[in-house]
């Protein structure tokens, strides 16, 4: 495994980020922000988590929303149970639908302080190494979020702050008002990228690279379908995400040119396509650790091999060349 420090921090967190969205209990009956019926239990989760220590993986993003809180309870158990605290980096998020009630999600001072000893009582720990914002909150000040932010960071219960998919304009004004009124900065993004979805490039990762922000992209594998052939069997994730239905909807045609060029890297260098997939977003500059899930055993082993396994100029070039634009998508 390699380590890098996690943007200007001397933090230094695994290359691979373990996604944690898998972990929790499935939802039931009516499906909310953060549950989805394809998460695993506590006791078969835990063999990915342990595979996770095994190769080396230190860094581990969940958040308050996913399997409502469950995630976070099976993480927390788990890693107090078979690591020292010191040796990971435990992030989670706050913004999404808690609660059916007025406070019951966004970024007000009183829910990210009420939400933050939720998630540490959780999690089992007395702080969070990463904190992060996981939408814009349109209802908030930004100013009242990120003076809440800089008081959780002095009390402790913080080590740093990240944010999640926004508009570059809206990072930019959260890094200015953090410098002008002397609170704590935001040292990482947490974006929407992969062979599918590449608007980030555009604004995002240049902002990034300007202000020394760590990129941790979410979905590297646009939801597994960059991991099989456009006309693969389904699984049973991909028939119940409705959400990954809604993200490349409108631009199959286009995208399926991209998943078959994937597909023929990948056959020409006998290994995996997700292998390839990953290779190709650790080599853009800014990158810093994707966020990679796992529900069977070779999905992080193929993330730990993309380490040591390099794109030439070409096939790069070859990979992105029939990309097209997309309209935005995970802002939401």
């Amino acid at each position: 495994m390699e380590y890098v420090s996690l943007g200007r921090t001397g933090l230094k967190v695994s290359r691979i980020c373990l996604g944690c969205m898998t972990y929790g209990s499935p939802a039931t009956g009516k499906l909310l922000p953060g549950r989805q019926p394809w998460a695993l239990n506590e006791a078969d989760s835990q063999p990915f988590l342990r595979q996770a220590l095994d190769l080396g993986i230190n860094f581990f993003d969940t958040a308050n929303v996913y399997s409502g809180g469950d995630s976070e309870r099976v993480v927390g158990r788990f890693l107090k149970a078979n690591t020292r605290r010191e040796a990971v980096v435990i992030a989670t998020k706050v913004q999404g639908l808690m609660r059916d009630e007025p406070n019951g999600r966004g970024l007000s001072r009183k829910a990210i302080l009420f939400e933050l000893d939720e998630s540490l009582w959780r999690l089992e720990t007395d702080y969070v190494d990463l904190y992060q914002i996981h939408r814009w909150d349109s209802e908030t000040p930004i100013e009242e979020t990120l003076e809440a932010l800089h008081d959780v960071v002095k009390a402790g219960k913080v080590r740093y702050i990240g944010a999640s998919s926004m508009y570059s304009w809206q990072f930019a004004k959260a890094l200015y008002l953090a410098d002008r009124h002397n609170w704590t900065r935001f040292v990482s993004m947490q974006n929407h990228l992969n062979l599918l979805y590449r608007e980030e490039e555009r604004e995002m990762l240049g902002l990034c690279q300007s202000e020394g922000i760590a990129v941790i992209p979410w979905s590297p594998l646009a939801r597994g379908r960059l991991t099989r052939a456009w006309q693969a069997e389904t699984t049973n994730r991909s028939e119940t995400d409705t959400f990954g239905k809604s993200m490349y909807a409108r631009t199959e045609d286009a995208d399926r040119l991209v998943v078959d060029r994937l597909g023929e890297v990948a056959e020409r260098r006998g290994i995996p396509r997700a292998q390839v997939a990953l290779a190709w977003l650790l080599a853009k500059p800014g990158v810093t650790a994707p966020i990679v899930g796992a529900s069977k055993p070779h999905h992080l082993e193929d993330a730990a091999d993309a380490l040591s396994f390099h794109l030439t100029v070409e096939e790069i070039a070859s990979l992105e060349e029939p990309y097209v634009p997309h309209p935005v998508l995970g802002f939401s």
